[in-house]
């Protein structure tokens, strides 16, 4: 099971048993929920549309659903966003798939690695970017009983295995180096880049990354040597760096981002396992990082 098809398989469960759930889609895997039923709506090709609809239902006390590829769901329809939902202070859950070229195929326009950094000049949101899809039902789940405004990001890239879930990093390994943050499916690699340079380093895992786990962070470097942070995000580089920041404001500290390049605009479609290694997000990209942070 992938973690979309762990999506629509929740999402239709909560409408069966949740009478407050709603779905609100874009054509974008409209088919894959009931048609016929009062609470979902298919607003066809109009994303502005769509989150406009959402933040009508959320004013009635519905929960509202709203899915569709990240760059139709998040960049296209910001602003609808910013004043139908988060001005309008109603809660809402929003599920994309494509994450940041999962599908490169289909070009520029189905990729959106700046979608996280959006959601970042936005106060109030909840961010959840599961690794694997046994991660997404209970994040899911969770999200749905709430009121609050919540993003989830899809991918088809996973780990190995799921970590339990919730707001608070995982401690995976630990060393005296320095810490690694792992965000969702860029783990396995992490796991491996450092492994493959025996570096004595603590990893992090987070499927939550908004609210960001401070205290956790913190008490991480506390237990190394060196208050040497890398975060590595499966968007845009530097997109927690902010927080990283702010959580080690009284610690004389470094850090190193690696994610989806700020300065390269790949043109060819090439394959998601192509634009990793443009990014240096696989294991060799990724090793060289840690070597040169950590040990240099």
């Amino acid at each position: 099971m992938t973690m979309r098809e762990a999506f629509i398989k929740t999402v239709n469960e909560a409408l069966r048993n949740d009478p407050r759930v709603a779905v609100v889609t874009a054509v974008i895997s409209a088919a894959n929920f009931p048609q016929d039923h009062e609470r979902v709506v298919d607003v066809g090709i109009r994303e502005q549309t769509m989150v406009g609809v959402a933040g009508g239902l959320a004013l009635t006390g519905l929960r509202p659903v709203v899915h569709s590829y990240a760059p139709f769901l998040v960049e296209r329809p910001y602003e609808q966003i910013k004043l139908d939902i988060g001005h309008q202070d109603v809660g809402a859950v929003f599920v994309s798939i494509g994450a940041s070229y999962d599908d490169p195929v289909w070009g520029r326009t189905h990729q959106s690695p700046g979608d996280i950094a959006l959601f970042d000049t936005l106060p109030g949101w909840e961010v959840h970017v599961p690794g694997h899809p046994e991660e997404v039902t209970p994040l899911l789940e969770q999200a749905l009983r709430k009121d609050n405004r919540v993003y989830m990001r899809l991918s088809l890239h996973e780990n190995a295995r799921a970590y339990p879930v919730g707001e608070g990093f995982t401690a995976l390994r630990h060393g005296k180096r320095g810490v690694v943050l792992a965000v969702g499916p860029v783990l396995d690699r992490v796991l491996r880049a450092v492994e493959a340079e025996n570096a004595d380093v603590t990893v992090l895992y987070a499927s939550t990354i908004r609210p960001f786990d401070s205290d956790g962070l913190r008490r991480a470097v506390a237990d190394t040597d060196h208050a040497d942070v890398m975060v590595v995000e499966p968007y845009l580089e530097g997109t927690s760096a902010h927080l990283v920041s702010e959580t080690l404001q009284q610690i004389p500290h470094r850090i190193r981002s690696t994610g989806v390049k700020r300065h390269a605009e790949l043109r060819n479609y090439g394959t998601a396992e192509d634009h990793d290694a443009a990014h240096d997000l696989d294991v060799v990209g990724l090793g060289s990082a840690v070597r040169s942070f950590f040990r240099g």
